[in-house]
């Protein structure tokens, strides 16, 4: 859960023709479409997997049943109460997270022999789940939301260090040998130098962060049984309203994609002048 991968940045490329989207040669109206026919399939599919006795309507049942028990939770202020639980673990999880990555990332990746000195403590971290954190969260802060948070911020801050380590390493070594030749101070090495290259690969630690933090908050308000989205669903499968137990579900689901489009958005418009979103927006 907290393995932290790492991605590249956004790769310099070529502009696709106006009204394109990339990688599939279709104009983008085509590809949504395609998108939202093939979500529709698959709402189509668990409509009549239960209705043609596949499987069991007391375990699965029909989509219909659970847009009813969705339309009465969006009409229940608990409801919204538990959505704004989960964004807060998720956004004040996110940011600690973020912080923390950028400021160890930026002090282990300019300093040599700091960055070799943490480096086996490190991946000795950094593989450990943070549901294997679950014990020690509920002993230290129960089930409050600071259980919440040392999950989250576990499993993201990884996310981040490492992409902003990866990052300073990509440094130019002609850049860099240049800013030494020129005598720039620390601070200016890091704001004209090392911030321009690394910030590519933050906004990627960024988005991926964003993902496992949401999964993270989910996960310890059903574990740990903090308030919270996952604390509904835990309830509703306890009382055996299943057809609102998978509303919950797309509910969280609904939240991921938001969670995804508004990182990519943050994304290409910061790194608005990187050659890869500046392609993008010819298309």
């Amino acid at each position: 859960m907290t393995r932290a991968a790492t991605v590249p940045p956004p790769a310099a490329t070529a502009p696709a023709p106006a009204g394109r989207s990339g990688g599939t040669g279709r104009p983008r109206g085509d590809t949504a479409l395609l998108g939202l026919l093939g979500f529709a399939a698959f709402l189509l599919v668990l409509e009549l997997v239960p209705r043609l006795g596949l499987v069991s309507a007391n375990y699965l049942p029909p989509t219909s049943e659970i847009a009813v028990a969705l339309g009465e939770l969006l009409g229940e202020s608990r409801f919204w109460t538990a959505v704004a639980d989960t964004l807060r673990g998720w956004f004040l999880g996110l940011a600690i997270a973020v912080a923390l990555g950028v400021v160890v990332g930026f002090v282990l990746g300019t300093v040599p022999v700091l960055r070799e000195f943490t480096a086996s403590t490190v991946e000795f971290l950094r593989p450990i789940p943070s549901v294997a954190l679950i014990p020690l969260a509920v002993l230290l802060f129960g089930t409050d939301l600071r259980s919440v948070l040392l999950l989250v911020v576990y499993a993201a801050f990884w996310q981040v260090l490492v992409q902003v380590l990866y990052g300073v390493r990509d440094v130019d070594p002609v850049a860099r040998d240049t800013a030494y030749t020129f005598r720039l101070s620390r601070w200016a090495r890091i704001r004209h130098l090392l911030w321009p290259t690394a910030l590519p690969y933050l906004l990627t630690g960024v988005r991926l962060a964003a993902a496992v933090a949401l999964i993270l908050a989910i996960t310890a308000e059903l574990i740990v049984g903090a308030p919270g989205l996952g604390n509904e669903i835990n309830r509703a499968q306890s009382g055996g309203a299943v057809d609102t137990m998978y509303a919950l579900i797309i509910v969280t689901g609904l939240l991921g994609v938001a969670v995804n489009v508004l990182a990519r958005r943050l994304e290409r418009a910061v790194l608005s002048w990187h050659p890869s979103v500046r392609g993008e927006g010819t298309r």
